[in-house]
């Protein structure tokens, strides 16, 4: 097998991994930018969340842009690395690629950058990995 990279993956595991399915499609089989969007936001809450060491909400979504399209039966994958850390904030560049349905190609087909900030109990900011681990 030959799989066909159309430019440089990233290092690493993908955060977050899922098949792009027809509910998630207008009628001519493209996949929805919102669905795409939800599923970076999911993967970079998740990673955030992990370097924050607790609990964190979305407060910007940044430079989002739409290479080319997915489509019904894609393999989707996004990955996430650190861009920026402030006090009680990150920032996770994100990138979604695709494996294209029944083929070996990989395509970069979204990225953007997705701000959290680190929350306490009641939602108040506090500093990102103030949470002691248990």
């Amino acid at each position: 097998m030959t799989v066909t990279y159309t430019s440089n993956m990233p290092e690493g595991i993908p955060s977050l991994r899922t098949i792009a399915m027809p509910a998630d499609a207008n009628p001519d089989g493209d996949i929805f930018g919102g669905w795409i969007m939800s599923q970076m936001d999911i993967s970079s809450g998740g990673f955030a969340a992990h370097v924050a060491k607790g609990r964190v909400v979305t407060v910007a979504v940044d430079a989002m842009t739409f290479h080319k399209p997915v489509y019904v039966g894609d393999d989707v994958s996004c990955y996430c690395s650190e861009a920026k850390r402030g006090n009680t904030s990150i920032t996770v560049h994100v990138e979604a690629w695709v494996r294209r349905h029944h083929s070996d190609t990989v395509e970069k087909v979204t990225e953007g950058m997705f701000t959290f900030v680190a929350v306490d109990d009641v939602g108040k900011p506090k500093p990102v990995g103030s949470c002691v681990e248990s």
